[in-house]
Order: structure tokens, then C-alpha cells, then sequence
């Protein structure tokens, strides 16, 4: 889990972003596109075309930091907007981890096996 401060925001990028991006280019993403200053403190996570990966950037007040999570089967669950952000709890981010529909919690998948 993302170690972010309880007092946090959390927004999901809607749509799909290009996963080539980096740190630059998704502050640059979030300042332009969503209008929000990627230096507050909240957390912005983006979602490629493909569904199966992740990026979150957050600001903590020392330094940029960008997460990813790629998941081997499945996809994360994404809202149906075009454009814009949607904010979420810190228990809908953990949902949305553990590729579990944050809108109606339930196991999605659950591996059968390690190899």
C-alpha cells in the first residue's frame, strides 16, 4: 500500500493514460489535463489502455514519488467517464490494489496456484 498521510485525497485519472509516462509527464498530466496541482500532497492514479497496470504519483512535501502495479491476470476496475477525476476513499484505493471491484467489493480473481 502507498504510505500517503490519512488526510490524502485520492483521484483516479479517468480514461486511459499512456504508460510510457513517467514522473515529468504525469505531474505534467495532472496539472494540464486535470487541472489539480500534483504537489499538494493528493494521490493521482492512472490506468493504461490494456487495464492490467497501474501508476500512482504522490507528492509527500520532500519529493515526487511514482508507484506501479501490474497485475499477471485480470484488470483493474476503472470507472466508464471519458475524462476527468473521481475520488476515492483510502479503502476503495485498497480495493482497487487487489483488483476487487471498489464499487462492489468482491474478489474478482483469486490465483489457484503459485507456478
Amino acid at each position: 500500500m502507498i504510505p500517503v498521510a490519512s488526510n490524502a485525497r485520492i483521484w483516479i485519472a479517468t480514461g486511459h493514460t499512456d504508460m510510457r509516462k513517467g514522473m515529468q509527464g504525469l505531474s505534467l498530466l495532472v496539472q494540464e489535463s486535470l487541472g489539480r496541482d500534483p504537489f499538494a500532497g493528493d494521490v493521482f492514479v492512472f490506468r493504461g489502455r490494456g487495464g492490467s497496470l497501474i501508476k500512482a504519483l504522490w507528492h509527500d512535501g520532500v519529493g515526487l514519488s511514482l508507484y506501479a502495479k501490474r497485475l499477471d491476470r485480470g484488470r483493474f476496475v476503472w470507472p466508464a467517464t471519458v475524462s476527468g477525476v473521481v475520488g476515492l476513499t483510502a479503502a476503495q484505493m485498497s480495493y482497487l490494489l487487489e483488483a476487487i471491484d471498489w464499487r462492489n467489493p468482491q474478489h474478482t480473481w483469486r490465483p489457484q496456484s503459485a507456478g
